[in-house]
């Protein structure tokens, strides 16, 4: 079962033709990523803020299938997967909020564990494979 997140598009989201910038929908997913990490109880300040461990993303890949305006409320489900040691990706639909029949947009990032000073891979940290495993029960 995926973590749902749920917010309304704002006006700061959209472009000059009023629809949701394409790069803003990223921004979106990065958000329910970020608030399923705290709502498992990941301290995002240390989280983001640790020098010893980063977890960047390597890859970023969005499909678009409706227009999204300013007002629309949305549910974006997020679904971890770890794919191997020190990597996992994230998969994301974004719904209008009670239409989840079709989702308006799909997004995946993968991520990998890296030591920071050195930049070489490591593995995942307790918390992160914890989250992984509470986030695919939820």
């Amino acid at each position: 079962m995926p973590f749902i997140y749920q917010r309304a598009v704002r006006f700061s989201d959209t472009d000059a033709a009023g629809v949701v910038y394409f790069a803003n929908v990223l921004s979106l997913c990065h958000e329910a990523y970020e608030a399923s990490l705290a709502a498992t109880g990941i301290d995002l300040k240390a989280f983001f803020g640790r020098s010893e461990v980063a977890v960047p993303i390597a890859h970023a890949s969005v499909d678009f299938f409706r227009p999204l305006f300013c007002g629309d409320r949305l549910e974006v489900h997020l679904t971890p997967k770890l794919l191997q040691d020190g990597e996992f990706e994230v998969a994301y639909a974004v719904f209008l909020e009670g239409k989840l029949e079709r989702s308006v947009s799909n997004a995946t990032t993968r991520h990998v564990c890296i030591d920071a000073a050195t930049r070489q891979r490591r593995s995942l940290p307790r918390e992160v494979s914890q989250w992984l495993l509470q986030t695919a029960k939820l």
